[in-house]
């Protein structure tokens, strides 16, 4: 499958999360949120990095107040304003401001200091597509890669990468590359899928 290929499948699998309706949507949020509550990495988690669902991406809302509730640290992505492929994260909770990036997703302000990746307990992750092995299919700018890289060479270290989707988004039809980062597990609202069950 060439790049050419890749923007076609990234295209349709987008359009198949799009296509949901705001019913569908809303059920899929609530059903994510019930089934991650429960889930031990949750529940023992400190601190966890979210991200602003944009492009029909499955809803963390829910799941990011519950998180905030709980007294969880908080996290948000954020581009770096120095160098266009370096992605950071920084702090938020209820009361943060949020201003919007050149694709119009809301980042918080950058902290004082560099949060490092191996900080967190738990990520989730966006992706467009998903296989059953819990390789991401993203939207190619390679910042989450890039990011967690450092797990390709050790998988079992921190943290956990826990990819978000619809199940409209589970396929088998893309080829992997050495650079991506293998998730930890992807869940839908129906279920989860962990790359050592495949």
């Amino acid at each position: 499958m060439n790049e050419e290929e890749r923007q076609v499948l990234r295209g349709s699998l987008r359009h198949a999360r799009r296509n949901l309706n705001p019913d569908q949507q809303s059920e899929a949020a609530q059903c994510l949120h019930d089934l991650v509550i429960g889930q031990d990495f949750f529940v023992d988690a400190s601190h966890i990095a979210f991200y602003k669902s944009i492009d029909g991406e499955i809803d963390l809302e829910l799941l990011l107040s519950k998180a905030l509730a709980e007294g969880k640290s908080c996290y948000l992505p954020i581009m770096s304003t120095e160098n266009v492929d370096q992605m950071f994260f920084a702090p938020y909770d209820k009361n943060t401001v949020l201003t919007q990036n050149q694709w119009g997703i809301g980042e918080p302000p950058a902290p004082d200091e560099l949060i490092l990746p191996t900080s967190f307990d738990v990520v989730f992750v966006p992706l467009v597509g998903f296989n059953t092995n819990c390789f991401r299919l993203g939207m190619g700018k390679g910042f989450y890669d890039r990011t967690f890289s450092f797990k390709i060479s050790n998988r079992h270290s921190r943290p956990l990468l826990v990819g978000l989707a619809h199940e409209c988004q589970l396929t088998e039809t893309f080829p992997v590359a050495s650079w991506d980062v293998r998730l930890d597990a992807v869940i839908t609202a129906e279920k989860i899928y962990r790359p050592d069950t495949a």
